[in-house]
């Protein structure tokens, strides 16, 4: 099965090992994957900023790159939810794309809903020694309804644990440019999340986008926990979290 990874931005710069790690998870399972080099953004910061032209261009050019793949994955569930969700609304206004369009929302996936839901995988051959805590990134959750799968590998892995918090539903803060907008609120909700996860007293808190990663660690280092460990779930499941 030929399937397009789109890394995304965020990982492609700040932490590539997430990229490796859903490269390294979707070959185990049997997948020839491409990964096209010109890729870049998704074209979601421009979108939530009201840049619509700069989103659409993008929007277009990841299209291009991407409509030779049968599948389209991506480690990040806002990224996902951008492209699935959001790209049928930004480029309406162009008819001769829609049927494309369509198309790539439709066979774009979450990396472990991709795992889980289109390639069947039961489990993992990595394990991870500790506990770990699950935070329910938003856009995953509430636009790709991702929250059983991740948990369902997990649960498999040998040596992990996991415990849950009380709200692993709650938003961490971050909203992309909301921590930008509105810092002192964003502050605030990042310091319950982290007081949520340092409740259930985790080696480390595992989520499935980039940069509520950093929001959350970042704020972790701040209030000087440097013990809980903030890792993508590729990174775990792939056994690539050193």
């Amino acid at each position: 099965m030929k399937v397009g990874l789109f890394v995304t931005c965020l990982v492609d710069l700040m932490r590539p090992r997430i990229g490796f790690a859903a490269l390294k998870l979707l070959e185990e399972a049997g997948c020839e994957v491409i990964v096209p080099q010109s890729q870049t953004c998704c074209g979601q910061p421009g979108y939530n900023s009201g840049d619509r032209r700069a989103a659409q261009t993008l929007a277009k050019k990841v299209l291009a790159e991407f409509s030779a793949c049968p599948y389209v994955v991506v480690p990040s569930g806002s990224c996902c939810g951008m492209i699935k969700t959001h790209y049928p609304e930004l480029l309406a206004e162009v008819p001769e794309l829609q049927t494309e369009v369509q198309r790539l929302a439709s066979r774009t996936y979450e990396l472990t809903d991709f795992l889980v839901n289109v390639l069947k995988v039961e489990r993992v051959a990595s394990r991870f020694d500790g506990i770990v805590t699950y935070h329910d990134a938003c856009s995953g959750l509430r636009e790709l309804g991702v929250k059983r799968q991740p948990r369902k590998l997990l649960s498999q892995m040998e040596g992990l644990t996991l415990h849950e918090m009380q709200g692993p539903e709650q938003c961490c803060g971050f909203g992309g440019t909301f921590a930008v907008k509105y810092g002192e609120i964003s502050a605030r909700i990042a310091d319950q999340k982290c007081e949520d996860i340092q409740s259930t007293g985790a080696d480390a808190v595992v989520l499935g986008d980039l940069g509520c990663m950093l929001n959350i660690e970042g704020r972790l280092r701040r209030r000087g926990d440097a013990r809980t460990r903030v890792l993508h779930v590729a990174e775990v499941l792939a056994g690539m979290t050193e």
